[in-house]
């Protein structure tokens, strides 16, 4: 009998994602149709033939499903790929690097997640809102690379700490990758060697 339940509850684990996957997929679709302030959570039901009183129990609101989007564009496989690389390396100036690496992952899957529908919904409120909480997020998530980088006494000479966060936040900004990749072309992995080394030197000096 432990066994069956077992199964059970794995079975409507999976049933729960791939409805949760369901009305992300249609969400997305309808965003970048008629923006986000142009959908109703009624819409988002009929397309993906889910209940809406079972979107409400997934994500409680509108808001909330703009919210598990970005999520899922943002992290990604392989931004959880390089994640748990992160935390293997002791090395601050080689976190550093691989810095890089994590902007350029978040950045392309948002990209490829959410192009149509930013171009949709560029001045919806609730867009702005979640774009301000990752921002601040992503601040958040950097400090510990940068405290170990001067714990160590590896950052550039006269550099302060709150210096380098603003600085490590810029240059792996979103406005940056759209300038270098989307506006002037340059390949995801150009990007990616030039912010690795453009953190490191200013950064680190090295």
């Amino acid at each position: 009998m432990k066994a069956k339940r077992t199964y059970d509850r794995a079975s409507r684990t999976r049933a729960a994602e791939e409805t949760r996957q369901r009305v992300l997929d249609a969400a997305r679709t309808l965003f970048s149709r008629s923006g986000i302030d142009g959908v109703t959570l009624a819409q988002i039901a009929e397309h993906s033939e889910v209940a809406a009183s079972t979107i409400y129990a997934l994500f409680a609101s509108k808001a909330g499903i703009l919210r598990a989007l970005l999520h899922r564009a943002v992290f990604n496989a392989d931004y959880d790929r390089i994640a748990r690389e992160l935390k293997d390396v002791a090395d601050p100036v080689a976190q550093l690097r691989l810095t890089a690496s994590v902007a350029r992952s978040i950045y392309d899957g948002e990209t490829k997640e959410m192009a149509l529908l930013r171009g949709a919904s560029a001045f919806s409120p609730d867009l702005k809102k979640l774009e301000r909480e990752l921002e601040a997020k992503r601040y958040e998530l950097q400090q510990d690379r940068l405290a170990a980088l001067f714990e160590r006494g590896l950052q550039r000479p006269g550099l302060r700490l709150e210096h380098a966060r603003d600085v490590m936040w810029m240059l792996t900004s979103r406005d940056v990758y759209r300038m270098l990749v989307l506006e002037r072309k340059w390949s995801a992995d150009e990007y990616e060697k030039w912010l690795a080394q453009a953190l490191v030197r200013d950064l680190a000096g090295g």
